[in-house]
């Protein structure tokens, strides 16, 4: 497995850029930079290792694509790889020569495709734009991580409470019954299955010999726990576990514990301060998509850096100046737009794939053969 380190060290780099916000115009002081490039490993390496697809820093801030995976995500229209074909020059990191015939043929690659890749990838930029808020109200909240004890339920009165809500209203009766009784807890009950009986368990009572628990306290436990009851002793009661529930909360903790690793806080400041309940960077990545799409519909041209007037709208965006709703008609308005732009566009339906096949195979015959008079007539220092 490659590092980005040995892709710079073996000289295996063919293209390396800056780009989204940075790229497009829209960066703030608080931005990333993030880094996208391609790569060819040696046809050697690929017949004793493996094909490599991509290689990334931990974060992803940094991506470099083999050259055979990226331009399949060329010939499908990816929106965040066919924007690499026209990065800005004042992006461009470096760029070997076999790249630019890549650029050269990029014409071959743009078709009709981007009205769903772009048109897709926006959609879901809204989608993400209310789940980001969710997260937000996680966090606000301070959820916690429940435990399996949370979601038993003991049946009562022709209903059902949380398994501790009952254990502390028993214990409290007990106790004015009884001054000298000593307190319940979840480890002096039993429970045994109920046959034909969904998540259904008979809870006893059990004598002190005996080891129970409704559930182990382990922090790996994820279920509740069975005992070996004696014969001789009588139900006292119904409990249901209900584990479907338990399974979806679990994912959700999942899911926000690995946003809190994982997350900008600068974006989630910047979110916090407009407090228009989205998140604004996201609908910026929706309207510039939408933008893109009638644009290279339109024009045939792929145009990432964005023309002021386009900056402007997007920073507003992204700064939360304008409402939710009022972006949502924005982009239906685009979408609207974009069947009439498909139908009138001159961009082909695909790719001829043929043409590219080519184009792939004079690349690696370049670079081969550039390997190869290197390897024949090395410099004085070895390379």
């Amino acid at each position: 497995m490659y590092t980005i380190q040995d892709l710079r060290d073996k000289h295996l780099i063919i293209f390396e850029c800056i780009s989204g916000s940075r790229a497009y115009g829209t960066f703030t002081a608080d931005s990333d930079t993030d880094i996208r490039g391609v790569f060819i490993q040696p046809t050697e390496d690929i017949l004793r290792n493996g094909f490599i697809e991509q290689v990334s820093d931990e974060k992803n801030d940094v991506v470099f694509y083999e050259l055979r995976r990226f331009m399949y995500l060329l010939i499908n229209n990816n929106p965040n790889i066919i924007e690499l074909l026209n990065i800005p020059e004042d992006c461009v990191i470096y760029k070997h020569y076999s790249f630019k015939l890549i650029e050269n043929n990029k014409n071959k690659f743009l078709t009709k495709r981007v009205r769903y890749t772009f048109a897709a990838y926006a959609i879901d930029q809204i989608k993400k734009a209310r789940g980001y808020n969710k997260k937000m109200n996680w966090e606000e909240s301070d959820m916690k991580r429940k435990s399996v004890l949370d979601f038993c339920y003991i049946l009562n009165k022709g209903g059902s409470e949380l398994f501790n809500d009952w254990l502390i209203e028993m214990n409290a009766i007990q106790t004015v019954a009884f001054p000298e009784f000593t307190t319940l807890i979840q480890k002096d009950f039993g429970l045994s299955k109920i046959e034909h009986a969904r998540d259904l368990y008979a809870i006893y009572l059990l004598p002190s010999e005996i080891m129970g628990g409704v559930y182990s306290e382990k922090e790996n436990a994820n279920d509740i726990k069975l005992t070996a009851i004696p014969k001789e002793l009588i139900p006292l009661t119904y409990c249901i576990f209900n584990k479907d529930a338990y399974s979806i909360h679990c994912r959700k903790y999942l899911e926000y514990e690995t946003w809190l690793k994982n997350r900008n806080a600068n974006r989630v400041k910047m979110n916090k301060e407009h407090g228009k309940q989205y998140d604004s960077k996201n609908m910026m990545h929706c309207i510039r998509l939408l933008l893109m799409t009638c644009e290279m519909l339109d024009t045939g041209e792929i145009n990432v850096r964005r023309s002021p007037e386009n900056i402007e709208l997007l920073m507003s965006i992204r700064n939360g100046e304008l409402e939710y709703e009022d972006l949502i008609s924005i982009a239906e308005g685009k979408i609207n737009m974009l069947e009439e732009k498909y139908n009138n566009s001159s961009l082909p339906i695909e790719v001829n794939v043929n043409d590219i096949k080519e184009l792939f195979y004079q690349i690696r015959t370049h670079i081969q053969m550039i390997n190869y008079y290197h390897y024949q007539y090395p410099n004085e220092d070895g390379n």
